[in-house]
């Protein structure tokens, strides 16, 4: 099989937040989409972020948390409460770490 065969266009991929937790605060699970492979660059920086660095790893979480037109979730104006926050981080270093 040639590599140029296995490169295509990213697609979205839904992921539903239904921790015990969230389910019973929000009333039903939570859905965002990611796309299913990154860019070389957040590849590279998803992977280098330190634990303790938390400021870099949101600005790049930020551009990952997508609605389903495939648009930011987050923006200068609208961020996610902290627990849904950190709950969207967890899935999406689960899901793009595979």
């Amino acid at each position: 099989m040639k590599l140029k065969a296995l490169a295509t266009k990213a697609q979205l991929n839904k992921i539903t937040i239904d921790d015990e937790a969230i389910v019973e605060k929000y009333g039903e699970p939570v859905d965002f989409f990611v796309q299913d492979r990154i860019s070389l660059e957040q590849y590279a920086q998803l992977a280098s972020i330190k634990q303790e660095d938390f400021g870099s790893m949101i600005g790049l979480i930020k551009e990952l948390i997508l609605d389903e037109d495939g648009k930011p979730v987050m923006d200068e104006e609208h961020i996610l409460p902290t627990d849904l926050l950190n709950a969207c981080m967890t899935k999406v270093v689960s899901v793009l770490g595979k």
